[in-house]
């Protein structure tokens, strides 16, 4: 029982409130006696101040009180069991304030002392790893808990066929804190071939000691609490910081997989069917044809030294009206010897290309030509198309009224056409190129062009005409 405190002013009331003690997650109540030392009836509110406030209350709020006259209130403390309720001591004040009498307001005060808990969430990401010889994971605290602490890792594996090293090996945590570490595994054996193998193994996050300033501990690093409920007091255990290990696995892979093996014995075998079955048969088989073709009689020459004929009277490979192969349509030595091709007719020839560079500002069209030289008749069997800035637009490539092709400039960097049968321009024709610049690019430089830049190289047979 609390006993009353002698007042300090005419109508005040007498009080004391005694120090309390409470777990987190648990309750803890005393009493406080308020008397009413005036000549009045007199009622009085009272209300928690200060830190405790949260998670206190008093019950009855409201006390009426005759002259001469006393009642005992219940304060009653539940602070939940968080991070945010650090261990320690922590003031706790009751404002006794007077409905007649106000001035007389009265604020006793004493000090609450949180008890210490442990508590640990961890957690391990990913929780199975595939590797040749080793492995890497993630290990996730927080400390739920309501004192620092500071943190270790013991692995256990059954067997001794995985290292573990832990980055950073201990961790020091207040209260709400969240870390991580990164623990890597290896094996000292690397698998071959075969079947992959699984090594479990688990992690247990335990507490070294508690971290300075935190409150006092039991040397199995465990706490008793306290829970009061008018008064009585008994222990209870802490659970433990980590219920369970944390359990993963490594999943080690072998070096050469099984398919390979399949794979190189049926190589294998091929080899050995080749130089077994196939290579005996076609060596047989090119033999057998050497050996035919020398039993065939050579053909024999005429009388005049001439190549022999053949049954129409034809030599072979000679024309119907005795051409050679390559003449333009006479014997040698009387004809013309070059070729025509599309439109225009030519008389002997030479190679040659012209090359049309265009440089157009964005937004603009540029079009840029080349005649073929009076008397002359140009046979096109090529072309190549430039794109090195990467430009953005579109190219149209006209050989004299004929639209050979349009191309968007951000499809190709450089583009070729080839033709076996010539496409012929003459001289009142030209090749002409039109570039449509939307975006200039960024050539090899890394730095973006001014304007778009386009080359056409034209290439083909430049010939006299008839």
């Amino acid at each position: 029982m609390i006993s009353p405190a002698a007042p300090s002013s005419p109508g005040a009331p007498g009080l004391d409130l005694p120090p309390v003690s409470v777990t987190p997650g648990g309750t803890a109540s005393t009493g406080l006696t308020v008397r009413n030392d005036s000549d009045i009836v007199e009622a009085y509110r009272l209300e928690v101040v200060g830190d405790c406030a949260a998670w206190t209350t008093v019950e009855p709020e409201r006390v009426s009180l005759y002259p001469g006259t006393s009642e005992t209130v219940t304060i009653r403390l539940a602070p939940p069991r968080s991070p945010q309720v650090r261990a320690g001591d922590v003031p706790l004040a009751v404002r006794v304030l007077p409905t007649e009498q106000p001035e007389a307001v009265r604020v006793p005060e004493t000090t609450v002392h949180i008890e210490e808990f442990r508590e640990l969430r961890a957690e391990s990401a990913p929780r199975r790893r595939r590797g040749w010889l080793r492995g890497r994971y993630r290990l996730a605290v927080r400390n739920e808990g309501n004192s620092p602490v500071r943190l270790g890792f013991t692995p256990a594996q059954p067997g001794e066929e995985l290292k573990f090293a832990f980055a950073p090996d201990e961790l020091k945590l207040e209260p709400g804190e969240s870390a991580e570490a990164v623990l890597r595994v290896r094996t000292g054996t690397p698998v071959w071939f075969g079947a992959p193998v699984t090594w479990p193994f688990t992690v247990t996050v335990t507490v070294a000691e508690a971290a300075a300033g935190g409150a006092g501990a039991g040397e199995d690093g465990k706490k008793t609490g306290e829970s009061k409920e008018g008064g009585e007091s008994g222990e209870r255990p802490e659970p433990d910081p980590v219920r369970a290990p944390l359990e993963a696995e490594f999943v080690q892979i072998p070096i050469f997989p099984t398919w390979l093996l399949a794979v190189l014995a049926a190589l294998l075998a091929l080899l050995l069917a080749w130089f077994l079955l196939v290579r005996p048969a076609v060596r047989s088989t090119a033999k057998e044809a050497a050996e035919e073709a020398q039993k065939k009689p050579a053909p024999s020459a005429d009388l005049n030294g001439q190549t022999p004929v053949t049954g129409d009277g034809k030599q072979p490979g000679a024309g119907g009206r005795g051409t050679q192969p390559g003449a333009g349509g006479t014997a040698p030595g009387g004809g013309t010897g070059g070729g025509t091709g599309g439109g225009g007719a030519g008389t002997g020839g030479q190679q040659s290309s012209a090359t049309i560079d265009l440089q157009t500002g964005s937004g603009q069209t540029k079009t840029g030509t080349y005649a073929v030289p009076a008397g002359k008749a140009f046979g096109i069997t090529d072309i190549v198309v430039a794109n090195f800035q990467g430009d953005e637009g579109v190219v149209t490539i006209d050989f004299g009224d004929r639209k050979i092709t349009t191309i968007a400039l951000e499809t190709f960097r450089n583009q070729d056409y080839h033709w076996v049968t010539p496409i012929s321009i003459t001289a009142s024709q030209t090749v002409t190129v039109q570039v449509t610049c939307a975006k200039p690019g960024t050539p090899a430089t890394g730095r973006q062009a001014q304007e778009c830049h386009e080359v056409l190289n034209v290439s083909g047979v430049l010939s006299d005409l008839r």
